[in-house]
């Protein structure tokens, strides 16, 4: 039986990740079993990348060359994943055209939409269903426009690495993908994923993502106020973020540097919260069902809960691992600490193996 393998590369603030998947005849489109043959993350330094984007090439494309070394990957041809606050997502209505068509019209279509010059944006067209209009079927969708630097910062560091990009796609997706073949592709369900400086928000309908918003803060927001505020090593911020949390019980001790994470967590809050009120107002009868949290943020204690009242919505983590297993003889340390921080780069496997 053919198979088919692809390799998923996740440019954090933190660190690469990288997921090789080995999916059988079909793949990931058609439903064929998949499974996690490599994986690996080296971490990088604060500032190698900044705000979701390459900011230290060299730095970037050292580190890639360590975990393509360490883990032995099969091949140097990678999906690459963009999300930050220079990529747009928006609602838009296209005719029904071929492929290839539909994409050189894009230009022309989206003059005056996007806060860019479309000469220095990367386009790309995401089709969610058709209707019937008066000029003819339509086609309902999302439009993703990026600042043409933003791709090539990542893109450029990765091929100073030694490796080939096939692909580029939008972390937001990568993370609905994924998520909704773990059990969630049903009913209004928000992916939530927390990094460390970026947050993607993905609203999916029945496994049909119809809704991104890219927030401009994570984790590491909450870890540098704690820093800054107590005259604290980051390390030592970090941990003590971890043993804190937000709304659970705190020693007197404790108190300044809960007072801190509950404001900077509640600011993060919020925005998720607030997304998911403006797409439900405007899509009537819409409103999120569930949200699925991952990325390394999504693991502060309380926050789960916290944002499951201030939503009012059922709040749980996803197991990406769920529906693509590691293989026999992969080691699961090689993953790290939890398998949800990979849900970006398992999605990007995905994407090019449907």
């Amino acid at each position: 039986m053919a198979k088919t393998r692809v390799i998923g590369l996740d440019i954090g603030t933190t660190g690469v990740r990288a997921v090789e998947v080995e999916f059988d005849n079909g793949g990931a489109a058609k439903g064929a079993p998949g499974r996690v043959v490599r994986a690996g993350f080296v971490p990088l330094p604060w500032g190698a990348v900044h705000d979701g984007e390459v900011a230290e090439p060299a730095t970037v494309s050292s580190a890639i060359k360590r975990l393509w070394a360490e883990q032995k990957f099969s091949s140097k041809e990678v999906v690459v994943g963009v999300g930050n606050q220079r990529v747009l997502v928006r609602e838009l209505d296209m005719p029904a055209l071929p492929p290839a068509q539909l994409r050189a019209a894009l230009p022309f279509q989206v003059e005056g939409l996007i806060p860019v010059a479309v000469g220095d944006a990367l386009l790309d067209f995401y089709p969610v269903s058709t209707s019937a209009g008066a000029d003819g079927q339509q086609l309902h969708g999302l439009l993703v426009a990026a600042t043409a630097e933003t791709v090539l910062a990542n893109t450029r560091a990765v091929e100073a690495a030694g490796l080939r990009p096939t692909m580029v796609d939008l972390n937001a997706f990568a993370v609905a993908r994924v998520q909704t073949r773990s059990g969630f592709g049903t009913g209004v369900v928000a992916f939530v994923d927390i990094g460390a400086r970026v947050t993607n928000v993905s609203i999916v309908v029945d496994g049909h993502p119809r809704f991104v918003r890219i927030l401009p803060s994570g984790g590491h927001d909450i870890t540098e106020a704690l820093s800054s505020t107590l005259d604290i090593p980051q390390q030592e911020a970090e941990q003590v973020k971890r043993e804190i949390g937000i709304g659970l019980a705190t020693a007197p001790e404790g108190l300044p540097a809960k007072q801190i994470i509950a404001e900077v967590a509640t600011g993060l809050v919020d925005a998720v919260r607030n997304t998911l009120v403006y797409y439900a107002s405007s899509n009537p009868g819409g409103a999120v069902q569930q949200i699925v949290l991952s990325g390394g943020g999504a693991f502060l204690p309380g926050l789960g809960q916290y944002l499951a009242s201030a939503a009012r919505v059922q709040v749980v983590v996803g197991e990406p691992l769920s529906s693509l297993p590691l293989a026999k003889g992969v080691d699961p340390r090689s993953l790290g600490a939890d398998p949800a921080t990979y849900v970006v780069p398992l999605g990007l496997a995905m994407g090019v193996a449907a």
